[in-house]
């Protein structure tokens, strides 16, 4: 019978074994690749533990803004951005297309600085009153 530090070890090398197999598996080639892809990193992607391949590539992908209803390209090189420096879920995709994301963006600017100015100002003379509960 092995000690819980024998068995640790051991699964602890069975991990390692394990990671190394994975950085050491050749990367998945296809025999057409459209112009505009960008090479994937796919030991960048191994926070994804999903069952299907992961991409060898990534392609300009078209998607309809929900706020705007626009129709804009998610290019290749945002998405490997996303995917591979921000960690974001290989099944996630553009929602929102750059004019509404500013737009998104100084609003929540906006109220910041309206829930700033409102924490300084000075207290109402009655705001025990519209505090107190009937």
């Amino acid at each position: 019978m092995k000690s819980n530090k024998q068995r640790k070890l051991e699964i602890k090398a069975k991990r390692r074994k394990r990671t190394e197999a994975l950085k050491a598996k050749p990367l998945m080639t296809y025999t057409y690749r459209p112009l505009n892809s960008v090479d994937a990193n796919q030991l960048e992607l191994l926070h994804n533990s999903y069952w299907n391949p992961l991409p060898s590539f990534y392609m300009d992908k078209p998607f309809k803004c929900r706020d705007c209803e626009a129709i804009e390209i998610w290019k290749a090189t945002s998405q490997k951005w996303w995917y591979e420096v921000a960690k974001g879920n290989i099944e996630s995709t553009a929602i929102h297309c750059r004019d509404c994301r500013r737009l998104r963006k100084l609003e929540k600017e906006q109220q910041k600085l309206h829930m700033e100015i409102m924490a300084q100002r000075a207290p109402h003379r009655n705001e025990a009153f519209f505090r107190k509960r009937y």
